[in-house]
C-alpha cells in the first residue's frame, strides 16, 4: 500500500494573504434523515461536536460537521482515523437508510490565511462573505471561479476551502492570483 499524499503536497504561497495546503483530512459523506437521533449521535461521538444547523459547521482543528443540504452532512476526522470512524457509522445506523462514504482522497483542503483573505475570497464566490453575513460557524457552499467548492472561517483572518482533488491545482492558483491582484476594498 502506498503512502497517502495530499493533492498539494504541501504547496505554499506566501504572501499578504497565503495560500497553502492544509494536508490530508479524513472526509466523510454522509447522507440519510439529520433529524435522525442516532446519526446525530454517532456523529457528536466520532467528532465530538454538537451537530450543526443548517448552513453551519462545527469544527475544532482536525474534527467536525458541516451541514451540505437537508440530507447531507460532511464529517471529518483526522485521516488516519476515517476508515474506523466510516465503520462505526456502518455500526450505528444498520438497517436505516443511510450513505456513509470515505471521500477523503477525492478532496482537497486548503487555507487562505492574512488579513485580507475575506477580500480574496469574495472575489471568488457569488456567497456574500460581508462580515454581517459570513462568520464563525458559518459554511457555504457556492463556487470558487469555475468550480464547486465548500468553505468555512477557521478564525477571523483564515478561510478553509474544501473542493475536489481534481480541481485542487486550478483552485490554488486562483486563490493565488486573486491574493497577488490586493484587496478591492475593506469590508
Amino acid at each position: 500500500m502506498s503512502d497517502a499524499i495530499s493533492a498539494l503536497q504541501g504547496r505554499t504561497t506566501l504572501g499578504e494573504v497565503t495560500i497553502r495546503d492544509a494536508g490530508l483530512r479524513g472526509m466523510i459523506t454522509l447522507r440519510g434523515d439529520l433529524s435522525n437521533t442516532k446519526l446525530r449521535a454517532i456523529c457528536k461521538k466520532i467528532t465530538g461536536q454538537a451537530f450543526p444547523e443548517k448552513v453551519k459547521i462545527a469544527v475544532d482543528s482536525e474534527a467536525g460537521i458541516a451541514w451540505m443540504s437537508p440530507d447531507e452532512v460532511l464529517v471529518m476526522v483526522p485521516y488516519a482515523q476515517v476508515t474506523d470512524a466510516v465503520a462505526q457509522i456502518d455500526a450505528a445506523l444498520a438497517g436505516q437508510h443511510y450513505l456513509a462514504e470515505n471521500v477523503s482522497d477525492a478532496r482537497a483542503l486548503i487555507h487562505v490565511e492574512g488579513a485580507f483573505a475575506r477580500e480574496v475570497m469574495a472575489k471568488l464566490t457569488p456567497a456574500d462573505l460581508h462580515p454581517d453575513s459570513f462568520g464563525a460557524s458559518d459554511f457555504r457552499r457556492s463556487h470558487l471561479g469555475q468550480v464547486a467548492a465548500a468553505f468555512w472561517m477557521v478564525d477571523a483572518d483564515t478561510f478553509a476551502v474544501v473542493c475536489f482533488r481534481s480541481v485542487a491545482d486550478y483552485v490554488h492558483d486562483l486563490l493565488v492570483a486573486s491574493a497577488k491582484a490586493g484587496p478591492v476594498g475593506v469590508f
